[in-house]
């Protein structure tokens, strides 16, 4: 089944934070509703590794 995983850049020093590791079937894609919901997680989950990023950058911390 076909994953879709968002994470953080990853440095030298650490590893990219997964802040979305999800297996998705291609008949969810059928359903308006539930592509919707995807696409929903998907933009937390680059808004979560930008944060991140941001957190570990030097001085860095994220624009909330």
């Amino acid at each position: 089944m076909p994953r879709i995983i968002v994470m953080s850049e990853s440095s030298s020093e650490r590893e990219g934070a997964i802040t979305l590791d999800e297996r998705v079937a291609s008949a969810d894609m059928r359903s308006g509703h539930h592509s919707a919901q995807l696409i929903e997680r998907v933009g937390w989950a680059v808004h979560d590794a930008d944060d991140a990023e941001q957190r570990e950058a030097p001085g860095g911390s994220p624009d909330n």
